[in-house]
This record gives C-alpha cells, structure tokens and sequence, in this order.
C-alpha cells in the first residue's frame, strides 16, 4: 500500500508542478472527470475548462474523476484563446497536442529541462481537435507518435501520456 498519498486538505496545500492543461470544448465529461484524475495523481498545477467543456458538478465528471474535481484547483474560460490570454499573461508557455505541420514529437519535448519553465498544455476537442488560431497561439505544436491503424487516442489517455513525459 502506497503511504505517501495526500489527503484532499495536503492536496490542495501542497506545491504543485509546473503543467496544466487546457481543455479546449471537450464534449465528453466522462474524459474530462478523467483528466481530473491524471492532474491528481501527478500534482499538477490545475485545469483550465474552455468553451462547451463540462464543468463540474455535473454527474459525468463526478463519475471518472472519483473526487478529484473536488480539490484540483480548475477554471473557466468562454474560449480556448481567452484562457491563453490568461495564462501568457501568468508566464505561462503554451503546447497544444495537435496532429498538424510542423510538430514535435512528444519523444522530443523536455520541458523539465528549463526548471523555470510552467507549461499549459491545450487538449482538443474529440472530434474536431483545436482550431488554427488556438495551433497558431502556441509555443510549440506537440504529436504522440503513433505506429497502428488509427490516428488517434482518447484525450484522457493522451493527457497521462504527456503528463508522465513532461514531468519524468
């Protein structure tokens, strides 16, 4: 049995790591309460709920994040690209995980690299991804290699993917 785990009250008192992400009209609260769970468990610096994305208390969200949404600091924003504002303005860098030109693979991306470095990371709708303007806002353009048929995975499971690259 893991000891070293927080109660809800040392969660929120704790120092968080530099990485957020970002949900730009995620349609499922199922893979938002998700991504709940994932910034939990890595003690990441909080959510940020764009657009149509679900927002808590609603059920789907309570049902996948398990009590997470209850102490992970989150937000929200009309738009994907008022919550950049927001977060440049905060020093935040931005990465959007996009299939697009021009990307680096995830395999590449060392933010721990710049200790000093806080990074939002912008996850896109399931259907649609991101739009230009939000891929044409970031600092860098991220991809997840992927070697089999299909093209794409879950936001949700994408989220643990670069939550566990970036902060390794």
């Amino acid at each position: 049995m893991n000891t070293d785990r927080l109660s809800p009250a040392e969660f929120t008192a704790a120092a968080k790591r530099p990485l957020r992400f970002v949900l730009d009209n995620i349609r499922s609260g199922l893979n938002t309460g998700s991504v709940f769970r994932t910034a939990d468990a890595f003690l990441l610096d909080g959510l940020d709920l764009c657009g149509i994305t679900v927002q808590p208390p609603h059920r789907d969200v309570l049902k996948t994040a398990l009590g997470a949404s209850a102490h992970v600091h989150w937000r929200h924003f009309d738009s994907t690209l008022a919550a950049i504002e927001s977060l440049r303005a905060d020093g935040w860098k931005i990465a959007v995980l996009e299939q697009a030109d021009q990307t680096v693979s995830l395999e590449d991306w060392n933010p721990h690299a710049q200790t000093q470095e806080r990074w939002a990371v912008i996850l896109g709708n399931e259907v649609r991804g991101c739009s230009a303007e939000v891929i044409a806002s970031a600092d860098v353009v991220l991809e997840i290699p992927q070697r089999g048929v299909k093209q794409s995975m879950n936001v949700s499971v994408c989220a643990g993917i670069v939550a566990w690259q970036a902060l390794i």
